[in-house]
């Protein structure tokens, strides 16, 4: 995960969420997301 660009780190968050995958493979993208302090650059959903 360290290797994905910020951007597509996020678009990948999306796309997981939106495809209902594991919750554990989800929550390892919020925690590298969380290390990179990227939670601001994120889109707020409803």
């Amino acid at each position: 995960m360290r290797k994905l660009s910020d951007e597509l780190l996020i678009e990948s968050y999306y796309k997981a969420r939106e495809l209902n995958l594991s919750p554990e493979f989800i929550h390892l993208i919020e925690t590298e997301i969380h290390r990179r302090s990227l939670f601001n650059k994120m889109k707020i959903s409803s």
